[in-house]
């Protein structure tokens, strides 16, 4: 059988400085049938210069330079601009380890690929200097209903198929927190998941990475209360829910009708509210998480 191709996708913003330890890592997989797409978000450092030396010298990398849109859009560039069997997400400072993209097609050939299907995995956090800061979180639990309010999987460990990439460039959010969370919640929705509980990305954490992962718990506790509750954190993710509703309602099963008939809803009715802060299945992996989130139901935050 023909070795399907994946196109790993990476879109870079002033990564002069851990760039190349990232491509080398991606170019080392033992998955050898493997297009390198990289998108530039308009940096202004020497990225540039170091990405076209990349392209002179390996056939299977193909550069785009573009206007800075940030990086949620500059992934779904990405995901528009490709065409592969699989598509990996891919940062610009992380480092893979070398099976990585072995053991997600592994996963994904075993799955109905009429579905919109994602295999992830897991990360260990490090510093900028690559030195063993924590282990990430082992096995994950997740669900579509799990999907609404958090992403699981991290971006840089997914491994999707083309036809989630469809799924998602035939109705480009408006409404959407993270490009990785958006394909989440498709492929817990729409598809099938497969997870692989193993460590297959060195994730380089620095002060300036957009997501709250890797912090202490005190740290983490306090982030995650002002940014929910004071903050537009729950606001937005109400927003992505809805909007996620209004598009793939009807593809849905019924039982996942009714979660987002349940969870996802413009106006607070007491009752509902204690509905959901009463519902008998776990909805975040974290107890800490769960707790907040159903006072954060009565209260009408979510």
């Amino acid at each position: 059988m023909e070795e399907k191709k994946v196109a790993v996708l990476l879109s870079t913003y002033n990564g002069e400085k851990y760039l190349k330890e990232q491509i080398d890592s991606i170019l080392n997989q033992t998955y050898k049938n493997i297009e390198l797409i990289i998108r530039d978000d308009g940096s202004k450092d020497n990225t540039i210069s170091i990405l076209k030396e990349y392209e002179k010298k390996h056939n299977n990398i193909r550069l785009v330079q573009g206007e800075n849109l940030g990086f949620l859009k500059s992934f779904f560039e990405l995901l528009k601009m490709s065409n592969a069997d699989y598509y990996s997400y891919a940062d610009q400072d992380d480092i893979w380890i070398e099976n990585k993209i072995e053991i997600a097609v592994n996963s994904l050939n075993k799955l109905d690929d009429t579905k919109p299907n994602m295999a992830f995995s897991n990360s260990d956090y490090y510093n900028e200097n690559m030195e063993l800061i924590a282990e990430g979180e082992k096995n994950k639990k997740y669900s579509f209903l799990m999907s609404l309010f958090s992403c699981v999987g991290q971006g840089m460990t997914m491994v999707i198929n083309d036809k989630a990439r469809r799924v998602i460039i035939e109705n480009l959010p408006e409404k959407c927190l993270f490009h990785d969370w958006w394909t989440y919640m498709i492929c817990a929705g729409l598809g099938e998941i497969s997870y692989n509980n193993v460590t297959t990305v060195k994730y380089r954490r620095m002060e300036k990475n957009a997501t709250s992962e890797g912090q202490g718990i005190i740290k983490l506790f306090i982030w995650r209360f002002k940014n929910l509750v004071f903050g537009d954190g729950m606001k937005d993710i109400k927003n992505q829910m809805l909007y996620y509703k209004k598009i793939y309602y009807n593809d849905l099963s019924d039982d996942k009708k009714k979660i987002l008939d349940l969870f996802a809803n413009e106006k607070y009715n007491f009752f509902v509210a204690l509905k959901k802060a009463f519902y008998p299945k776990r909805i975040r992996s974290k107890m800490i998480d769960e707790i907040m989130l159903r006072i954060l139901f009565v209260l009408g935050v979510l």
